[in-house]
C-alpha cells in the first residue's frame, strides 16, 4: 500500500515538474508587451509584413533595443488594422512627428512617437479604452500608438478625407474646416511632409493586404 502511494506521488510530482518546465520554456522564448500581452515568439515575426516593418525600423533607428522595435511594429499593425488605416501612414506620421523617438517632447509639450498632447490624451484615452496615468504614459510606445491611431481615425470620420484629418491632427480640429469639394482639400507643410513620407514608405513596405497598389494614396480614402 505504501509502495503504491509512493509511486502515485512520484507520478504526480513528475507531471508537475514537466508542466513547470513547459511554462518556463514558454516564458523564456516569448516576448510580452509592457501590458502583459503576448506579442510573438522571440525572433519569429507574426507575419512577413511585420518582419519587414521591424527591419525598416531597425535600419532607421539602429540604437533602439530590438524588443522595443518589435513592440512598436506590432502595435502599429494591430491599431492600424483595428481602425482600418494603412499602417504605412501611421509610420509616416511617426517619422514626421518624432523621427521614431518614443521619448520625444515638442516645444508645446506633445509627447511620444505620435506626439500626443497630455490634455488631449485623457479625452482620447477614455473614448478608446486606454488607461493613461500622467504624461509619462505617453512615452510608452503601445499606449501612444493606441491613442494616436484612435485619434486619427476619429478625425478621418469628422473630415471624410485623410489630408484634412492630418491637418486637424497637427493643428487641432477647431482650426480646420471640412472641405465641400474633396478636389480642393487644403494642404499644409505638415500634411505634405506626411504624404511624402507615406509615398516613400509605400515604395519600401507592402500594402496591408500584401497586394500591389498602383497608387497607394487611393487606399487612404
Amino acid at each position: 500500500m505504501g509502495y503504491e502511494i509512493a509511486m502515485r506521488s512520484g507520478k504526480v510530482l513528475h507531471s508537475v515538474l514537466i508542466m513547470m518546465l513547459f511554462v518556463a520554456i514558454l516564458f523564456a522564448t516569448r516576448t510580452f508587451s509592457s501590458t502583459g500581452m503576448l506579442l510573438e515568439d522571440e525572433g519569429v515575426e507574426q507575419s512577413p509584413i511585420i518582419e519587414k516593418t521591424v527591419t525598416f525600423l531597425k535600419e532607421r533607428k539602429p540604437g533602439v533595443p530590438e524588443h522595443r522595435i518589435k513592440v512598436i511594429a506590432n502595435s502599429v499593425h494591430r491599431e492600424a488594422k483595428r481602425y482600418d488605416i494603412d499602417y504605412r501612414l501611421v509610420l509616416a506620421i511617426m517619422k514626421v512627428e518624432s523621427n521614431f523617438k518614443n521619448d520625444a517632447i515638442s516645444r508645446r509639450g506633445a509627447r511620444g512617437l505620435m506626439q500626443i498632447q497630455p490634455s488631449s490624451a485623457q479625452i482620447i484615452a477614455r473614448e478608446s479604452g486606454v488607461q493613461v496615468k500622467g504624461a509619462k504614459c505617453l512615452h510608452e510606445p503601445e499606449k501612444n500608438i493606441q491613442i494616436g491611431v484612435s485619434y486619427l481615425s476619429k478625425l478621418r470620420g469628422m473630415f471624410d478625407n485623410i489630408v484634412s484629418a492630418l491637418h486637424a491632427y497637427n493643428a487641432g480640429p477647431a482650426r480646420v474646416k471640412k472641405p465641400v469639394d474633396h478636389d480642393k482639400v487644403k494642404t499644409t507643410a505638415f500634411t505634405r511632409r506626411v504624404m511624402r513620407e507615406y509615398r516613400q514608405i509605400s515604395e519600401i513596405l507592402p500594402d496591408p493586404d500584401e497586394k500591389q497598389v498602383a497608387d497607394p494614396e487611393r487606399a487612404l480614402f
